[in-house]
């Protein structure tokens, strides 16, 4: 696996009202692409939780190709909540992921300091987490068709 080149990706942290109209579209494409595309699950990805979100994704050249979305407290769970995680199959293999996942939970940190963070995780992806603080919460459950487990981080 080759590393994540961090020069090559710019990171942007914006919140649904700073979204220009291409990101917003590209970030909905990308996560259509992966997650009722490739992962074939039709759910309704546009729930009404984007427009109270920090979104953070690693765009390369005008191409986005890592997101993810971060809710507040009270969105979805009483603790801060990462959710929408994604990255482009043309650059997975490289560290993308964890570098997306390690400046969401620092975007945590710095704005909802002590809260923890809770997660509702694709079971295949537990050890992923795990490596990054989260601890399993709950049973197995079916989300969208696909299995879940709840996982916090203190």
């Amino acid at each position: 696996m080759s590393q994540v080149d961090n020069d090559s990706y710019a990171w942007h942290c914006l919140p649904f009202d700073a979204l220009s109209l291409l990101q917003l579209h590209a970030l909905l494409r990308l996560r259509q692409e992966v997650f009722a595309v490739e992962q074939n699950s039709v759910y309704l990805d546009v729930d009404g939780k984007d427009t109270g979100a920090l979104h953070l994704f690693a765009t390369q050249g005008a191409d986005i190709v890592a997101c993810c979305r971060i809710l507040a407290p009270g969105l979805k769970y009483a603790e801060p909540s990462i959710g929408r995680v994604c990255t482009a199959a043309s650059h997975r293999g490289r560290g993308l992921g964890l570098t997306l996942m390690q400046r969401a939970i620092a975007c945590c940190d710095q704005r909802y300091a002590g809260a923890g963070i809770r997660i509702s995780a694709q079971v295949y992806l537990k050890n992923f987490y795990s490596a990054l603080g989260f601890a399993h919460t709950s049973d197995v459950y079916d989300e969208d068709g696909i299995p879940h487990i709840e996982m916090r981080r203190l």
